[in-house]
């Protein structure tokens, strides 16, 4: 018996692809839930966090765990797309804890020096949140596959929901 495999159009495939619709929802709620933490422990209502980097949790570490883990449930934790998936998530997560925020606290560093030791002062201070505390890495890392694994399971690609939902025909 021969069967035959019609690809879906583009847009359809890209829609059917829950591991990246779930991991990216994990790396939105991370950014979102910086937000309330912002209120929580600091007092103060800042949007501008949501378009920050670093902070608590790291949206990245969601991001890429959410997406090792989506990775591995579907297609199997003993899969190579696994290991790949999970070796990329931890190259990001010790870069967030590590060189990134390393990179931070130069610069804070560098913009506590005087305006007269440049030849020419730059136009505004260097970032300084630019990594993050190994708290919010785990953090991070504990959102992804918390938001992403029952979003795949109970919920499926935003494919499936919009048909589930009667928007698209299955």
């Amino acid at each position: 018996m021969i069967i035959a495999i019609v690809p879906l159009p583009a847009m359809q495939q890209f829609l059917d692809n829950g591991v990246l619709a779930w991991g990216l929802a994990a790396c939105g709620l991370a950014q979102l839930s910086k937000l309330f933490v912002e209120l929580l422990v600091h007092r103060r209502w800042r949007p501008g966090v949501l378009f920050e980097t670093g902070g608590m949790p790291s949206s990245h570490s969601a991001l890429v765990s959410g997406i090792a883990a989506g990775v591995g449930w579907q297609s199997g934790f003993d899969q190579p797309g696994f290991a790949v998936a999970a070796t990329v998530a931890f190259v990001v997560m010790y870069d967030a804890s590590g060189i990134r925020r390393a990179a931070g606290f130069t610069a804070a560093r560098v913009n506590l020096l005087p305006a007269d030791s440049w030849s020419a002062a730059p136009d505004q201070p260097l970032k300084e949140s630019l990594g993050h505390s190994r708290l919010e890495v785990l953090i991070g890392s504990l959102l992804g596959p918390l938001i992403a694994l029952p979003g795949l399971v109970f919920v499926g690609s935003p494919l499936q929901l919009a048909q589930g939902l009667g928007l698209l025909l299955g």
